[in-house]
């Protein structure tokens, strides 16, 4: 399936060395004020070709609005968005035709189709995330008008874990760090891994701030399941936490609990989500991204008559999934917490009373 969401959903297309990439967005209400500006801005902070920490591809993720929108807002209609592909090197390619990179999704794509496009990993690529991005751009526009902030950063890279964690200021880092006593020595360890013709992984923070109570649908589509599956989806990610996560497993009841006095909640422990529902406090996610299996190092492998080979890689590859991985799960949550907010608007009688009556 290439479709995520219920009441907010959206399809992507395309493949990382086709003619276009795009998305279509579905249940977006009426009368948002579709800024292009905003939207392209989100794409520019996970475009490819900025700076040494990325792929040297140089893409302009220039997006179109195809439909859904009527002098400057939404109609309420399907939303489709188009990302047109400029500068693939197809030929860079040509050397795993016939055989599987290690630690791709080339293996499992022709084992379960019979066929693949080995051009860039064809629609594995994390080419597809700017889609995402896309889509994830709008449901911030629905989320700005209600004053719910998401934001995202890295916050460790190689093992090294940040302390102080300032969302104001992955802006200003190359590489989106958390922690500016941290920015530099993660800055070393990817160039370092980059250099030696490796790659390095690294954890991804984040925080959905002033969201409102009762986000998240039990039992089969708790809020922190789905924020975990539109995680597990991304590209390269290996593992999510919600709030303390798997530091939870190894405390006591009463560490973890988060105790409630009249102004409430004493710590959030939780990460903001009880019984898969929203309780009010931020959100905290993390993703954990393994390192680019995209590496210039000569590796072992099969081709598709099961010879073993020699092969070392050639193309553009990104030295860290976490650094841009982490526009892309930031827009992910959105995408979620806008579901979410859809959903959740008929969960009272009350609710529905106010429209129709």
């Amino acid at each position: 399936m290439n479709k995520f969401g219920r009441r907010f959903s959206f399809s992507t297309f395309g493949e990382s060395h086709g003619k276009a990439i795009g998305c279509l967005i579905d249940g977006v209400p009426a009368g948002i004020k579709l800024d292009m500006e905003f939207i392209q801005s989100e794409l520019d902070r996970r475009k490819p070709g900025k700076n040494k920490f990325a792929t040297a591809r140089k893409e302009g993720d220039r997006v179109e609005i195809l439909s859904g929108i009527f002098e400057g807002f939404s109609t309420g209609t399907p939303i489709e968005l188009i990302i047109f592909n400029e500068d693939q090197k197809s030929r860079d390619y040509d050397n795993v035709k016939e055989i599987f990179r290690p630690g791709h999704a080339d293996f499992t794509y022709y084992k379960k189709y019979g066929i693949r496009d080995y051009r860039g990993g064809g629609r594995s690529s994390a080419r597809e995330t700017a889609a995402r991005v896309a889509a994830g751009a709008v449901a911030k526009l629905i989320l700005n008008e209600l004053d719910i902030d998401v934001k995202s950063g890295v916050c460790e890279i190689g093992g090294l874990e940040g302390e102080e964690l300032d969302f104001s200021y992955p802006p200003k880092s190359p590489i989106y760090a958390l922690d500016i006593s941290k920015d530099k020595l993660w800055q070393d360890k990817i160039l370092e891994a980059k250099n030696s013709h490796n790659s390095i992984g690294g954890v991804v923070h984040v925080k959905v701030s002033n969201p409102p109570i009762g986000l998240g649908e039990p039992i089969y589509y708790k809020l922190d399941a789905v924020l975990a599956d539109a995680m597990m989806s991304i590209n390269g990610a290996k593992a999510v936490e919600i709030g303390e996560g798997v530091k939870a497993a190894k405390t006591l009841g009463s560490q973890n609990n988060d105790q409630i006095a009249k102004e409430g909640f004493l710590s959030n422990n939780s990460g903001g989500i009880l019984g898969g529902i929203s309780n009010g406090e931020d959100i905290d996610v993390k993703v954990y991204f393994k390192p680019t299996p995209s590496i210039f190092m000569e590796q072992k492998t099969v081709d598709k008559n099961g010879v073993e080979r020699d092969f070392s890689l050639k193309g553009r590859h990104d030295p860290c999934i976490a650094v841009r991985g982490s526009v892309v799960a930031e827009a992910m949550a959105a995408i979620v917490i806008v579901d979410m907010l859809l959903l959740n608007m008929s969960s009272k009688m009350q609710n529905i009373k106010k429209v129709y009556l």
